[in-house]
């Protein structure tokens, strides 16, 4: 029994519960920065490119034929270097870590706005009975 409450203990602690509420918020933040950058970003990258499709992009190691596409020369069964899809895949990454990046600073400069609001000056705390006395016997000091 004691292994089944060890484990009760791991799986409710704030750290544990923190970096799931993480993966499966970062699992939802992943798709929209994916849609982003396939759906919005990449066509502006192709229309820059002259429309250029890096995907079918690739150098052919042997055999006879000419093909047209990537898929084309895979399906005949040709030995192939899709240097393309790397091509395809750095330019997606570099999107993707744009956009990351410019999501955590837009956060970070939000945070910053929340600090920076000054926090009301604390009430002095009330003087201590001692102090009290020694006050009052100052004043009628120099009331004398």
């Amino acid at each position: 029994m004691g292994f089944i409450k060890e484990f009760k203990e791991f799986a409710m602690k704030g750290n544990v519960m923190d970096m799931a509420v993480g993966v499966i918020i970062g699992g939802a933040f992943g798709k929209i920065v994916s849609s982003l950058v396939s759906d919005v970003l990449m066509p502006i990258v192709s229309l820059c490119t002259g429309g250029v499709d890096f995907t079918n992009l690739f150098v052919k190691l042997s055999g006879e034929g000419s093909y047209a596409t990537l898929a084309e020369a895979q399906e005949a069964g040709q030995s192939v270097v899709a240097y393309g899809q790397f091509i395809q895949n750095i330019v997606d990454f570099i999107c993707v870590a744009l956009c990351v990046f410019l999501m955590i600073k837009a956060m970070n400069k939000l945070n910053r706005k929340k600090e920076e609001e000054p926090a009301p000056a604390p009430e002095p705390p009330a003087p201590s009975a001692e102090e009290t006395l020694l006050t009052e016997i100052r004043d009628l000091l120099k009331n004398k």
